[in-house]
């Protein structure tokens, strides 16, 4: 008996040893080296960087994380009492460590060798995911106790509670529960059912396995344990309990909920501000805002897309994306023998069946549509080449089978046979008052090919060049009236290589033809004789006001025909000149930055047009102009790097009178000229300009009023021909309607005032001299003073004047015209 009690007195004395020197161990080991908690009240989360439009409208979120901080305040009881239910009831109770809970945990250890059970509280868990890696041992459990008790001697349970919510992980990239409700519901937390509120609760403790999107039945299971917990905790009511019970699973990935399709754009954007700030901004929670405007960035994706599969369709079908063999009974694509895809407004189907008025199509998830052959397939004739096409199909046998793979597409209720478009283009929109970027789309679909057009493509404008060298001409000493004859020229020029006949697209030739004219009607021929006129050296440096860098313009005659090579972004800020009376704007497409705290890290303050304003002694001289642009605009103008605290305005490149005639006469290529088919907008203040090149290969329209100037661009990236008739009017004006309908929905029609130093004159339409009152055909004509052609002195005598005819007196605009000629 003696001996058992020494063995039990040793083993006091032991253990009492053990606990002492743990003690001191814990106490002048661990402790100290316990991590400061000083800021974790002011933890930065990372949050992802976020892109906004005008509107502050979410356009793209990058970053790994998916996570929006939410204050405890805002978060709802059913959330907290589901995480409390599911993780730690006695939260509010404890100090830091559950005891009970970490005696079952060891009693289970011991009994079954399972450490499942970690015994870990809210707050441990937060020390884990702050400070201490996620490996199970011994030490890191001590560790993790150790700085759940200082945490909490230190901070309130409410920001505790905070810290933890927005920290843990739940899953699909979404971390704290704001990106959780958004990820598998797409709601805000207040939007969250007590079974959903449930069902997120139950993530923490392993994501994957209880997923409700991966594994929806274990995912139940542990959702409805969380129900019944939160029933006998008093949390909810009977009546709760039972409808939460019975609600379905209704979780489902969603992604960030986007207002717009803006990838181009928001690419722009990522790469500048990654480039300013580094990789640290994907998880700083900075915002930008643009100056997109969501609504109509999907107007120009849509009017984009329509046209690119309009040209598709008139080319003929090039066949299908593929064939599957069918199992009955069986989706194909749960089979994983296809992949949904989705590119642009297509989607990918499988001919399920071939009927003798239409056929019809599996799409992903269950869904299945009817194609009919009237409109929805019987344009499909065979593509041959960009000129020809097979014969007319009479019945969708002839086009298609069962098991063929194919796009469809939905248009105004009714389904479509689709082909992924060959072709590609391009949209740009400005504010012409500051060249803030309204919609931008570099191509048919942004994850389908990357590059982008709107910005990164230098293609030939063709004739949407011919108003810039006009208005060179204008400022030269011709006038809207001056007659420039439109017939056969032949060039030998050695910069052009071999002899040069170039022809106007219908192939003839109109005589001598007023310059007004000339422009309406796209003359080339007599827009090389304008450009001859003025000379190059004159036009090419009158050209680099608008932003044209000299490089990208061929130093010779074919630059009258848009020989030169530019981006569409380039073009609609050069016809931006003319839409806002004659000031250079430099287009840019971030408004400001904004900290995850919402201070401003960037303001942009652009280059703006102060009409009516007294600015021509603060405004840059032309010739300064010329010389700046002569490299087009300096990098970084609208960019974070430029900021400025000085508000600066657009300098005037182009004299009001100038640009008041080049307007007139765009607007004129609108209502009869090679843009008429833009009448269809019933409004008589825009105007514009196609373009087309030699084989088609580009087609342009550019087009505006004095609120938004837009430019569309078709063509192949690989610059094949596009195919006859398909010009400027046809391929590319559409788009560029389209968009304008709603852009200019509900602005009022304005036609701007007429500047001083113009005067208006009755003139003669066949010779462009003043009209007499013998003249048959006249029309008015608008000039600057002083450039009018002069009354006649037969004109005079017979207006009773004194004086005899004199055939020597010449008009200014004869003398020009003999200098030309």
């Amino acid at each position: 008996m003696k001996i058992l009690v020494k063995i039990i007195f040793a083993m006091a004395i032991s253990g009492l040893l053990s606990l002492v020197a743990a003690a001191l161990y814990v106490y002048l080991e661990l402790i100290p080296k316990l991590p400061s908690i000083d800021k974790l009240e002011d933890t930065e989360y990372q949050v992802p960087l976020r892109i906004y439009d005008k509107n502050e409208f979410l356009l793209a979120e990058y970053g790994e994380h998916r996570r929006i901080p939410v204050k405890y305040k805002d978060i709802p009881s059913k959330i907290e009492r589901a995480f409390l239910a599911a993780e730690d009831d006695q939260f509010w109770s404890h100090h830091g460590v559950d005891p009970f809970a970490l005696m079952a945990a060891v009693y289970e250890l011991v009994t079954t060798g399972n450490k499942s059970r970690g015994g870990s509280t809210i707050t441990m868990q937060v020390a884990r995911n702050f400070f201490l890696s996620s490996e199970k041992t011994y030490l890191r459990k001590l560790n993790e106790i150790l700085l759940a008790l200082k945490i909490e001697t230190e901070l309130d349970k409410e920001i505790i509670l905070e810290l933890y919510l927005n920290k843990i992980y739940l899953g699909n990239r979404a971390y704290g529960v704001v990106a959780a409700a958004q990820a598998y519901y797409g709601k805000t937390l207040d939007e969250l059912s007590i079974a959903q509120s449930a069902m997120i609760a139950g993530l923490p403790k392993a994501p994957s396995r209880y997923n409700p999107i991966i594994n929806p039945a274990r995912a139940l299971i542990r959702r409805d344990h969380i129900i019944r917990r939160m029933g006998q905790l008093g949390y909810i009511t009977d009546e709760e309990y039972q409808q939460a019970r019975a609600e379905p699973v209704t979780a489902e990935l969603h992604r960030a909920s986007v207002s717009a399709d803006a990838r181009y754009v928001t690419e722009m954007v990522r790469s500048e501000v990654f480039e300013q700030y580094g990789k640290a901004v994907y998880g700083s929670g900075m915002a930008v805002y643009t100056t997109i405007d969501a609504k109509l960035q999907t107007t120009a994706n849509r009017a984009l897309r329509k046209a690119l599969l309009d040209y598709d369709r008139r080319h003929g079908y090039r066949g299908t994306a593929g064939y599957v063999e069918l199992v009955p009974n069986q989706d194909p694509f749960e089979q994983d023998l296809l992949k949904g895809e989705t590119i642009g407004n297509l989607k990918k189907g499988v001919v399920k069946t071939v009927e003798e008025s239409l056929i019809k199509v599996i799409l992903p998830d269950f869904m299945q549509v009817e194609v009919p052959f009237v409109q929805g397939m019987d344009w499909a004739k065979p593509y041959i080449n960009e000129n020809r096409m097979g014969a007319v199909p009479e019945k969708p046998e002839q086009i298609l089978k069962v098991g063929d793979i194919v796009w469809v597409e939905e248009r105004e209720g009714v389904w479509w046979l689709a082909q992924v478009p060959a072709v590609e283009g391009a949209i740009v929109s400005l504010d012409p008052s500051n060249g803030a970027v309204q919609a931008l789309v570099g191509g048919f679909d942004y994850f389908h090919n990357k590059f982008n057009r709107a910005v990164q493509a230098k293609r030939q404008p063709g004739s949407n060049f011919k108003p810039f060298i006009y208005s060179a001409a204008l400022e030269n000493g011709l006038t809207a009236a001056s007659l420039i004859n439109d017939a056969p020229v032949v060039f030998d020029d050695d910069s052009l290589e071999a002899t040069w006949r170039p022809e106007n697209y219908s192939g003839r030739f109109y005589g001598p033809t007023r310059l007004r004219e000339a422009l309406v009607k796209s003359r080339n021929l007599v827009s090389i004789r304008v450009l001859q006129a003025i000379g190059l050296r004159y036009a090419t440096k009158y050209a680099q006001r608008f932003g044209f860098k000299k490089k990208d313009m061929p130093y010779d005659l074919s630059l009258a025909l848009g020989s030169g090579a530019f981006s569409p972004l380039e073009i609609v800020r050069s016809y931006a000149v003319f839409a806002n009376g004659g000031y250079l704007v430099s287009p840019y497409y971030v408004n400001r930055i904004e900290s995850s705290d919402g201070s401003i890290k960037f303001n942009n303050q652009p280059l703006t047009v102060c009409q009516g304003c007294q600015l021509e002694q603060k405004a840059k001289t032309a010739e300064e102009t010329d010389q700046k642009s002569a490299e087009g605009p300096s990098e970084g103008e609208g960019s974070p790097e430029a900021e400025t605290d000085v508000v600066e305005y657009a300098p005037r490149v182009v004299s009001p009178q100038n640009a008041y005639i080049v307007r007139s006469i765009l607007r004129e290529v609108v209502q009869r000229g090679t843009a008429v088919r833009a009448k269809v907008l019933g409004r008589n203040d825009i105007g514009g300009k196609t373009g087309t090149t030699n084989d088609q290969k580009d087609a342009w329209f550019s087009g505006f009023n004095d609120q938004v100037v837009t430019t569309a661009w078709v063509g192949f990236d690989d610059q094949k021909p596009l195919g006859s008739r398909e010009t400027g009017g046809r391929a590319a004006l559409p788009i560029w309607i389209d968009y304008m309908r709603e852009a200019l929905a509900g602005l009022p029609v304005n036609i701007e005032e007429q500047p001083e130093q113009i005067v208006s004159i009755r003139i003669d339409s066949d010779s462009g001299e003043r009209a007499t009152e013998k003249t048959r055909n006249s029309r008015f004509e608008i000039f600057k003073a002083g450039t009018e052609p002069a009354e006649s002195q037969m004109m005079r005598v017979e207006n009773g004047a004194n004086g005899s005819i004199n055939s020597n007196v010449r008009t200014q605009e004869e003398q020009v015209l003999e200098e030309i000629f």
